[in-house]
């Protein structure tokens, strides 16, 4: 049974409740003198804690995607494999479609009304990283009358570690998506939803690290290049957008600035501005100064061309510990044309899940304003 699965949340739930109830109805029995009944309570009170917190774990892992499998719990994810170098003629090309679904939206059905969620593995040709992916393909992208219509795209990524399939069954990205654009909202667009975390167990930051994994390049280069020779994507720089959340809202902001030609918009929900270092990320730099200076946002901002991109950052008054910092990087961003800067702060939210649902259709109603779709 996965650590994420439904039925063993379900399970934990329920034995947490037994147990509870078991312990309420014992406990005159278990209230005598000896060592047995000590011993019971001692017992009932044990499982029925440890059965609370498994409960609670599991429902704060559901909804907050910190664990994508048991070996990813207990740290057994070390292997650092994370380079891989495919042949394209193996693997068919640099994007495979793995599976389908449909999207869980009212009123669905087939794809051309609900639309589509394809899983996927791509493989930069630059960078050698391989990664899995969702994407996510409108109902317009399979009725006949769009059918010589391309589609502008955005990239979403999760925090670290993250699942990507927190976006689609946490943060709802697809079903915001097709209710947005079916209320005429916002124009209907591929995304191409994934963790930062494409050198798995290691958070690179979005950063080319030198003699290690190009994940910037992947960002940047690889992965447009593979959506857009698969699926009808609009082939102008205008045509690609990129959104994340933590982590992922760092990489987002650094791949709209350092790459304004890839990317036309980037939006940065409760972000950072500067890589951190720490143990999950290792020396991403091996004593670079250059590039360890421009993995700075405000660094970049002040020392090098102000990019021509539209950036959107987001924040709360009370809950998030970035609110100064990111009125600090608006003020910056303003000063420099033509760099384009919108912001979203709530008077209260924290870095989580609900704080972000609360932020996502206005932030796809932005980005949606600022791609083409030729």
């Amino acid at each position: 049974m996965s650590l994420t699965s439904n039925m063993l949340l379900v399970l934990a739930v329920t034995s947490a409740v037994l147990l509870f109830v078991g312990t309420v109805w014992l406990w005159p029995r278990l209230a005598r003198r000896g060592w047995r009944p000590v011993c019971g309570r001692i017992g009932a009170l044990l499982a029925t804690q440890v059965a609370v917190f498994a409960a609670i774990g599991l429902t704060a892992n559901q909804a907050f995607g910190f664990y994508a499998s048991w070996a990813d719990l207990f740290g057994r994810e070390t292997a650092q494999g994370v380079v891989v170098d495919h042949d394209d003629a193996e693997t068919g090309g640099p994007l495979r479609v793995l599976g389908t679904r449909p999207v869980s939206v009212k009123g669905g059905g087939g794809p051309e009304v609900g639309g589509q969620i394809q899983k996927v593995e791509i493989v930069g040709r630059t960078s050698r990283i391989a990664s899995p992916a969702y994407v996510y393909l409108p109902p317009e992208y399979f009725q006949p009358r769009y059918r010589t219509r391309s589609f502008p795209a955005a990239v979403v990524l999760t925090g670290y570690p993250g699942t990507a399939e927190a976006l689609i069954k946490g943060l709802h990205f697809p079903q915001t998506a097709h209710t947005l654009a079916r209320e005429g909202k916002a124009q209907p667009m591929i995304l191409v939803m994934m963790r930062p975390t494409v050198a798995p167990p290691r958070d690179t930051e979005c950063v080319d690290v030198p003699g290690g994994p190009q994940a910037e390049t992947f960002f940047a280069r690889d992965l447009p290049d593979a959506v857009g020779h698969h699926y009808r994507v609009g082939r102008r720089p205008g045509s690609w957008g990129v959104i994340g959340d933590s982590t992922g809202g760092y990489c987002a902001l650094k791949l709209a600035v350092h790459h304004p030609g890839t990317y036309a918009a980037g939006a940065g929900l409760s972000p950072y501005y500067k890589a951190p270092i720490d143990p999950t990320t290792g020396d991403l730099f091996r004593g670079n100064k250059t590039l360890r200076n421009e993995a700075d946002l405000f660094w970049y901002l002040k020392h090098r061309p102000a990019p021509d991109t539209s950036l959107l950052v987001t924040s709360s008054k009370q809950g998030e510990v970035n609110y100064k910092a990111t009125l600090d990087f608006i003020a910056l961003a303003e000063e420099k044309q033509p760099t384009r800067i919108s912001s979203i702060i709530l008077d209260s939210g924290g870095h989580n899940f609900n704080t972000w649902r609360r932020e996502i259709p206005a932030t796809l109603q932005w980005i949606s304003g600022r791609l083409s779709d030729r």
